[in-house]
């Protein structure tokens, strides 16, 4: 039985706190609209290339999910404290939810299908849902690697640290413009990006491979999260680095790990090409 089928949309069944929160976001959110400088839009973008371009992409999910290349242990902490400053839980909770969605993906069990509704997949799992952000038991199940770290441990437990933090810090630099627009804005508008993960690129857009999920590779979703939409290319090849795969199928994030090699902070990519795909195929 799927967890939405466990969880229908009941108020005994609403994650008050991660609900209550989610709204309060929202409504800074919609508050940072009527509060515009230049400096506060730029300083909330620069700070989502960052969170959700390094956190989630670089960090969460190409690294600490997939382990698609190598990093020294400062910058992997450094990469972890990012991730949780888009609000959306402790790497370990992270990186086990993604995990089971691969080993589920679209099947029971699946955590954030579609199957279950495109708001389910959206946002639904986490407001109904039995996500669980410090739920360090269930997550060092799917997350053994990362459970046996004591900085993991910890960060997974108190993950809204840095993200308070660094409110105070804008709030001291900038006022509350600052705030609003490098916190509750960029939160959310890094919430539904990401989130569109889930559900669009499972809906809308190009199959190349024949998985055994619905995934899809979406442009639009790609633009917005630095190269995660071209989700199908993924599925196919999860512990690829790259995933943008066609010359015209562009992946920030990729170029962002081609710098960093370039100053030797990451190495050892494992990467799927399709000229490497084509060659496979024939081999076989």
């Amino acid at each position: 039985m799927s967890l939405a089928k466990l969880s229908p949309y009941t108020l005994k069944n609403v994650n008050w706190i991660t609900t209550v929160t989610m709204v309060i976001f929202h409504i800074g959110a919609a508050a940072a609209l009527f509060n515009f400088t230049w400096q506060a839009f730029w300083l909330g973008f620069v700070l989502y290339w960052f969170c959700v371009g390094w956190g989630i992409g670089l960090g969460y999910h190409r690294l600490h999910t997939h382990r698609s290349f190598k990093t020294p242990k400062w910058f992997e902490y450094f990469l972890a404290i990012l991730g949780t400053m888009t609000l959306e839980g402790g790497p370990m909770f992270w990186v086990a939810t993604h995990r089971v969605h691969h080993q589920r993906s679209d099947q029971e069990g699946d955590p954030h299908t579609p199957h279950d509704g495109g708001f389910w997949a959206h946002m639904g799992w986490i407001l109904f849902g039995r996500a669980m952000h410090n739920a360090t038991q269930i997550s060092a199940k799917y997350a053994p690697d990362l459970a046996k770290d004591p900085f993991y441990r910890w960060l997974n437990t108190y993950h809204y640290v840095p993200l308070v933090i660094s409110a105070v810090v804008l709030y001291l630099w900038g006022g509350l413009q600052f705030v609003l627009w490098g916190v509750f804005l960029r939160v959310v508008v890094g919430l539904h990006c990401t989130w569109l993960v889930n559900s669009a690129t499972h809906m809308w857009g190009a199959r190349r491979f024949k998985t055994t999920d619905d995934s899809r590779n979406n442009w639009w979703v790609a633009l917005l999260t630095f190269g995660e939409g071209w989700h199908n290319n993924h599925h196919a090849h999860p512990t690829s680095a790259r995933h943008g795969m066609a010359w015209y199928e562009l992946d920030f994030t990729w170029i962002h790990l081609n710098l960093l090699k370039l100053v030797g902070i990451v190495s050892d990519f494992q990467i799927t090409t399709l000229d490497s795909e084509v060659a496979r195929r024939k081999a076989a």
